[in-house]
């Protein structure tokens, strides 16, 4: 029996605790704003967009935070590092958000049945301010949000915010030209609903990778057709595809193929091609011969 693995690691790029950083400062500064001006305009609706865009700073800094520490190396008791905590920070994120909204959406609900006067002016003014920090914030995150879910989170919560100070600016516009004080909640109802959707998203995604689950990118059949298809393979068994992190992803299998004539290269090759064309950084490659007898871990439903 024989055994080899190959890695090479990937992780988010140095731009991104940048961005991190700048995310944080912009955001943190917009908070107290909003809620000195919500305090002076007495807007019921600024105070608590405000704790909104708390909770996201508190969003982007566990991020930042899960992103530093998957840089940590490995220990004797922790082999893979902490990559793992990026994906509890995405999971994280998306409960958060979650719990969020749905604070927005009851409040809403209840402001509909009896509406309340607003400082529309006010609120048009620091709704575009927020909107304009949080769009610029999120844009920092785009170049890597598809290919690091703990990214991905981050960018949603700005987005959601963007949209969010855009909607309220709108109905504040609307108000004041108006005085349909129910517009308010009203809109604020349906931003809700639509962040509801890229949340529900992130939830699972991020809930299928803390399971160990197969990440989206990779075609686990398409993996499997092509080590079934290398020369002299006989069966392939105990194949598992995981997320070591949100941005690098490992392998395990066991290949039944005859040690005579295999080639000195045959597992680092191997580890190679699954890198190269399925984005599989880290390799673990267990070889049996055929003559042996068969491995516990063969039949289909063994873990």
């Amino acid at each position: 029996m024989a055994h080899d693995h190959a890695h090479a690691h990937g992780h988010a790029k140095p731009g991104t605790g940048r961005a991190f950083l700048v995310g944080i400062t912009l955001n943190l500064t917009f908070v107290v704003v909003e809620a000195v001006f919500g305090l002076l305009s007495h807007s019921l609706a600024l105070i608590a967009d405000a704790g909104h865009n708390l909770s996201d700073v508190l969003g982007l800094a566990l991020s930042w935070a899960a992103m530093v520490l998957a840089r940590r190396k490995p220990s004797a008791r922790r082999t893979y590092g902490l990559r793992g905590t990026t994906i509890l920070a995405s999971l994280a994120n998306a409960l958060v958000l979650l719990f969020v909204i749905g604070g927005v959406a009851w409040e809403s609900v209840r402001r509909v049945a009896s509406p309340e006067p607003v400082a529309s002016k006010t609120i048009i003014v620091v709704a575009l301010i927020g909107m304009l920090i949080n769009a610029g914030s999120a844009t920092l995150f785009l170049r890597d949000k598809d290919r690091d879910l703990n990214v991905r989170s981050a960018f949603l919560h700005l987005a959601s915010d963007a949209a969010l100070s855009l909607g309220v600016a709108v109905s504040g516009a609307i108000m004041l030209a108006t005085s349909w004080w129910w517009l308010d909640p009203a809109v604020s109802i349906a931003l809700a609903v639509v962040i509801l959707v890229g949340t529900w998203s992130l939830l699972k995604s991020s809930f299928h990778l803390a399971l160990q689950g197969v990440p989206e990118h990779v075609d686990i059949d398409a993996v499997r057709s092509y080590l079934a298809s290398l020369p002299r393979v006989c069966e392939v068994h105990d194949l598992h595809i995981w997320a070591m992190s949100t941005t690098e992803v490992a392998l395990t299998v066991h290949l039944v193929v005859p040690f005579e004539g295999c080639e000195p290269t045959f597992m680092r090759d191997v580890a190679k091609h699954l890198h190269d064309a399925f984005s599989i950084e880290h390799t673990t490659i267990q070889l049996e011969p055929p003559e042996q007898d068969p491995c516990r871990l063969a039949h289909a439903d063994s873990v």
